[in-house]
């Protein structure tokens, strides 16, 4: 009967909507910077149960969740992955996605209130956990640094190590039998696929 509660464990359910939002976009655009986001996400969560095994923190209230698939709660895995997903979508927004010269203040604007409602779900997410039991605080906010901090290595890493590879990688005869391609030196990609779409419809 809890109103709030019932909003806030919809809301919790995010990575779940998130990971079958990649799969789908993965399946239907096959680029290679969104398969590595993916696998970020996926390494991170691989990171977060390697963390709680180690540190073995338990949960704040066991008896209250006896369906949940693991007793440890430091850091929380759902904190960690949308915070993960937020700062990695912050850093490529502003870093990796290049602005129009003929739209700059609209560019700015929709990537400030997207940026905006990306914090604003992570924080929500996190704040989730604790009201819902299944977290302390600082399992919530230790879950928050370590997914920040994974992000920005995973950013880091897929700008400086991977994305030079992936103009070899779409090359590859596996990649083009599967359609997988790189869009990285696209300057903007929507106006692109826009374009070339419209140029072919006619």
């Amino acid at each position: 009967g809890d109103f709030s509660g019932q909003l806030l464990a919809y809301l919790s359910l995010g990575p779940i909507f998130i990971i079958v939002g990649f799969v789908t976009l993965i399946i239907f655009k096959r680029e290679l910077h969104t398969i590595s986001f993916l696998g970020g996400l996926v390494f991170n969560e691989g990171v977060n149960w390697l963390i709680k095994n180690v540190i073995r923190e338990p949960r704040p209230c066991e008896e209250a969740h006896s369906t949940v698939s693991t007793k440890y709660g430091m850091p929380s895995s759902h904190s960690q992955f949308m915070w993960f997903f937020s700062v990695y979508s912050f850093l490529f927004l502003y870093l990796r996605m290049h602005q129009t010269n003929n739209a700059r203040f609209l560019d700015l604007l929709w990537r400030h209130v997207l940026s905006i409602c990306l914090v604003t779900v992570a924080l929500l997410v996190s704040y989730s956990r604790v009201y819902l039991l299944y977290h302390t605080w600082s399992q919530v906010l230790y879950g928050g640094v370590a997914g920040s901090i994974m992000a920005i290595a995973w950013f880091a890493f897929t700008q400086e190590i991977l994305t030079p590879l992936f103009p070899r990688i779409a090359a590859w005869p596996i990649s083009e039998f599967f359609l997988i391609r790189d869009t990285s030196l696209i300057p903007n990609i929507l106006w692109f696929e826009y374009t070339v779409t419209r140029a072919e419809a006619r």
